[in-house]
């Protein structure tokens, strides 16, 4: 596509700043930190985005380590740029956060470099824990993306992939009290909490049969009983359980507690559930901007091969997102056509070798192009809000 004036002045200003970019994303994969634990990653972002410009708010919406930075006229349409900066335990930056963070902000500074020609606002917003809690998760619920247009991000993978299918995943502790007594010489006096949870996994094997196949259910034990001769008063679990879609996911929850109180029902035992970590939705990408982002990438910025979405993908808080404005999840390359799994080491040695520097600027770039279509061509905004009526049956959080 053929760049005008503002938008080459765009790819140039996210040029002129590249190194501080790419300096940004090595210092954040450098120092891993966990979520809500980012106040190295936080204060990092927010001091460069300071410095380009930007009015910053830390502490959005209450979170010690999210933040929201502001360039605009407060009128006319607002693009948000979405960044992630924490780490997994032990790993470090095997998701490539680093790289989401530095996109983001070249996003903001290449926008931002036209924003007062452009009218509208660009807002770079910084969501913590992705990887345990899901703060995206806890912003939506308190209004963070309410007066969004349009929230774009990227995320780094194996292959360029305009379009994510993530599945929506309720987080579920089961546990169950039962009644403590000797295993050899009085085993009857005993409820047994273990014989429970047992039986809980055996009921969801046999649920397995029964389940749609892009469904998942898998969880740990993490207390089945103190000694094999105590009959186990007190066992609990942790589970995800998984769906391509809220509705269906839904149902399936039911199933699930089922299974539980039919273990609860056999032994005598008392059963509780609870949701200990927030719910994710179904990712719903708006093709309208993540097709716009693919044809930057592929007809300007030298990507060579895209496709649509990847076979297998996990969960994302960016699902609750877009579920309330149109949004965008795009996946960038940092495995040069090899097989690379997140979550690994081999990731995380990815997400900081060069090859990755030359995604993030590629990406940053094709977000702020995108994100400047969204504030000039308005019929291009009415299509990606029309898009997302029709998929929600429902009109965005701002109208």
């Amino acid at each position: 596509m053929e760049l005008d004036v503002r938008q080459s002045r765009i790819i140039q200003s996210i040029d002129n700043a590249a190194s501080e970019i790419i300096e940004a994303s090595h210092n954040i994969h450098q120092h891993p930190e966990l979520g809500y634990q980012e106040v190295f990653a936080s204060n990092l972002l927010t001091e460069i985005l300071q410095k380009h410009g930007f009015q910053v708010e830390k502490k959005y919406t209450g979170i010690d380590t999210a933040f929201c930075a502001r360039k605009g006229s407060g009128t006319g349409p607002r693009v948000a740029f979405l960044a992630e900066y924490d780490a997994l335990p032990g790993i470090g930056h095997g998701c490539g956060h680093n790289i989401i963070a530095a996109s983001a902000l070249g996003a903001g500074i290449g926008l931002g470099a036209v924003i007062d020609e452009t009218g509208g606002d660009v807002w770079v917003i910084g969501t913590p824990a992705e990887e345990t809690d899901g703060a995206k998760v806890t912003m939506v619920e308190r209004g963070a993306f309410n007066n969004i247009d349009a929230a774009l991000m990227v995320h780094p993978h194996e292959g360029y992939f305009y379009v994510t299918e993530s599945l929506a995943m309720d987080c579920i502790e089961i546990a169950f009290t039962g009644k403590p007594a000797h295993a050899a010489s009085a085993p009857w006096e005993g409820k047994n909490a273990l014989d429970a949870m047992i039986l809980t996994f055996t009921n969801i094997n046999a649920l397995r049969q029964h389940i749609q196949p892009d469904a998942r259910i898998h969880g740990v034990i993490l207390d089945g009983g103190k000694a094999p001769n105590i009959i186990p008063d007190y066992t609990m679990a942790h589970f995800y359980v998984r769906a391509k879609k809220r509705s269906y996911l839904n149902e399936l929850v039911e199933k699930f507690k089922a299974c539980a109180q039919a273990g609860a029902a056999a032994t005598g035992t008392q059963l509780s559930i609870r949701n200990y970590e927030n719910s994710f939705d179904d990712m719903l990408s708006n093709i309208t901007l993540s097709e716009r982002v693919r044809d930057y990438l592929v007809e300007n910025l030298g990507v060579q091969s895209f496709r649509r979405a990847p076979e297998n993908f996990g969960s994302v808080d960016m699902g609750n997102v877009s579920h309330i404005t149109p949004s965008v999840h795009i996946l960038v390359d940092i495995a040069q056509g090899k097989p690379l799994i997140p979550h690994t080491t081999e990731f995380q040695v990815a997400a900081g070798m060069s090859y990755a520097e030359e995604t993030t600027i590629k990406a940053g770039k094709a977000l702020a192009l995108t994100g400047y279509d969204i504030l000039t061509q308005p019929d291009f905004l009415e299509k990606a809000r029309q898009e997302f009526s029709t998929a929600l049956g429902k009109p965005p959080a701002k109208s």
